[in-house]
């Protein structure tokens, strides 16, 4: 669970920042960048809840 809430953290922080390019400098590719980063979160996110889930039990 360590490694996916670490691999979550990366991801958040690369999205961040490739946003944060977007917004701030009109960066298209960092925008492209952060859309894919925001789908690879979505999967880690609901991997995250599931194995929470489990861990719960």
């Amino acid at each position: 669970m360590e490694k996916l809430f670490a691999s979550i953290d990366e991801k958040i922080k690369f999205f961040a920042e490739n946003a944060a390019a977007q917004v701030k400098n009109g960066n298209k590719a960092a925008g492209m960048r952060a859309r894919k980063a925001s789908l690879e979160l979505e999967k880690l996110l609901k991997e995250f809840r599931k194995v929470s889930v489990e861990a719960s039990k």
